[in-house]
């Protein structure tokens, strides 16, 4: 009598759905060091400011535009990557018969309330200001600098904190968490597996978001520097975010 096969072939749907898997986690991976950049360009500039203010804050803020702010890197090495980034891990979940991670994890909490903060961010930082009609009548690039955030934290000093508190904390710790996944998935082989707890990857969040959030006190202790017709403009772009409305 013939041997029975050791195992029961995929059929064609299983083994679609395990190659989209692959291949969104690598979309997934891929995109991640490009937002890292980013994070620690953009997250620089408020660090800094436990040194020497929003002045040298402004300063590197400007200097880091001309990586994440030019035609090119804003579409494709920050806004693209923002968007295929959670698009694939999500679809990656959806495909899965078993997610690895619950969506209790630390991990999946903080990417669906980033995904949530961050989108809200773009528009009241990036998108809210650039409006040419009044009474915002276009906040430019030179006139937007850490000032806005001052009059934000001045006019609206609990929310404004909510909501950089929630954002800081959203992506550094989420940030700890994949970091240690993508490391074992692709570097494991070549540099050794990377261990680390749950207690030292909060650490290492905590460690991130401290002093990004102290030199947000620095500068909310400032007196602000602008006219008041230019706050009026700033307070009129964070109006149109529902969330200054209420």
């Amino acid at each position: 009598m013939a041997a029975e096969p050791a195992g029961k072939p995929e059929d064609n749907t299983t083994s679609i759905r395990r190659s989209l898997q692959t291949l969104l986690t690598k979309i997934s991976h891929g995109s991640a060091p490009f937002i890292t950049t980013f994070l620690l360009i953009h997250l620089s500039a408020p660090i800094l400011a436990n040194i020497g203010g929003s002045s040298l804050a402004s300063q590197v803020m400007i200097l880091g535009r001309e990586y994440y702010q030019t035609s090119f890197g804003e579409k494709y090495l920050v806004l693209a990557p923002l968007v295929v980034h959670p698009c694939s891990s999500i679809l990656k979940r959806l495909l899965a018969p078993k997610p690895a991670r619950r969506l209790s994890s630390i991990l999946s909490l903080t990417a669906y309330a980033a995904v949530l903060i961050v989108p809200l961010h773009f528009l009241i930082h990036r998108v809210y200001p650039a409006d040419p009609l009044p009474p915002v009548d276009a906040v430019g690039p030179a006139e937007l600098d850490y000032e806005f955030v001052k009059a934000a934290l001045n006019k609206w000093p609990w929310r404004s904190w909510l909501a950089y508190i929630a954002l800081t904390t959203c992506v550094a710790w989420h940030a700890a968490e994949g970091m240690s996944i993508i490391w074992n998935t692709w570097l494991k082989g070549t540099t050794g597996n990377w261990k680390s707890g749950a207690k030292r990857r909060a650490v290492a969040a905590v460690l991130t978001i401290t002093p990004v959030l102290t030199g947000i006190f620095v500068m909310a202790r400032e007196p602000p520097m602008v006219f008041a017709s230019t706050a009026a403009r700033y307070h009129a772009a964070m109006r149109k975010l529902f969330y200054y409305r209420l």
